[in-house]
């Protein structure tokens, strides 16, 4: 996957997560524990298998600037990996970024 492509999931998926697996199967325990915390929250998002094709990895790398999976983007903005996740779903700060998203999908 190039760029290009990540750009414009990134910009047409209002929550997107980037990881290993999908989120039914995540295939790391990070993926894993990302997709959960979006399941707690109630919000409905794309999943992306970084693992599907092999320079989605490196492609998603450069393009978020963030050197691990999982990579989640919201309303197009870069939020972070699995442990910024959960430090804002501790604080409730990732509720509150998910907003309207979470009652759209309850």
């Amino acid at each position: 996957m190039n760029r290009e492509k990540i750009h414009e999931i990134v910009s047409n998926s209002p929550v997107v997560l980037f990881m290993k697996g999908t989120k039914h199967f995540p295939t790391c325990g990070f993926s894993g524990r990302a997709a959960q915390i979006l399941k707690v929250c109630g919000v409905d998002f794309a999943d992306v298998n970084v693992l599907a094709e092999p320079d989605t990895v490196p492609e998603l790398r450069a393009y978020a600037d963030w050197p691990t999976i999982p990579v989640l983007y919201i309303r197009g903005e870069f939020i972070g990996g699995c442990d910024i996740m959960t430090e804002m779903y501790q604080a409730g700060e990732l509720q509150a970024k998910l907003g309207d998203l979470m009652k759209a999908a309850a």
